[in-house]
C-alpha cells in the first residue's frame, strides 16, 4: 500500500474527503517525525511503540576492497508492534 492508497483507506473508514484525510495523515506523520527528533517515544496502545535508539560506532569492512573501515555512531528510528497489531497480522 502507498501513500495515496493509505489516503484513501483513510478518508473511507473516517467519512473524511481525500484532502482532509492526506492533511490528517501529513499532520500525524509531522507530529512522529518531531517527536522522535527530540528523542520522545510515541506509545499507540494496541499498535505500537516508535523510539529513537543509539547504535555506537563500530568497524567494518567495505566489501569491494576488504579494507576496515570505521561506522560513525547514529541514531536510528525503531517500531515494536504492539500485542493487538502483532495478532492481527498473524491471523
Amino acid at each position: 500500500m502507498n501513500k495515496t492508497e493509505l489516503i484513501d483507506q483513510i478518508a473511507a473508514k473516517a467519512g473524511l474527503t481525500k484532502v482532509d484525510a492526506k492533511k490528517a495523515l501529513d499532520a500525524t506523520v509531522a507530529a512522529i517525525k518531531g517527536a522522535l527528533a527530540k528523542g520522545d517515544k510515541i506509545q499507540l496502545v494496541g499498535f505500537g511503540t516508535f523510539a529513537v535508539t543509539k547504535k555506537p560506532a563500530r568497524e567494518g569492512i567495505n566489501p569491494a576492497t576488504k579494507q576496515k573501515i570505521k561506522i560513525a555512531a547514529k541514531k536510528v528510528a525503531k517500531f515494536k508492534a504492539g500485542a493487538e497489531l502483532a495478532e492481527a497480522v498473524n491471523k
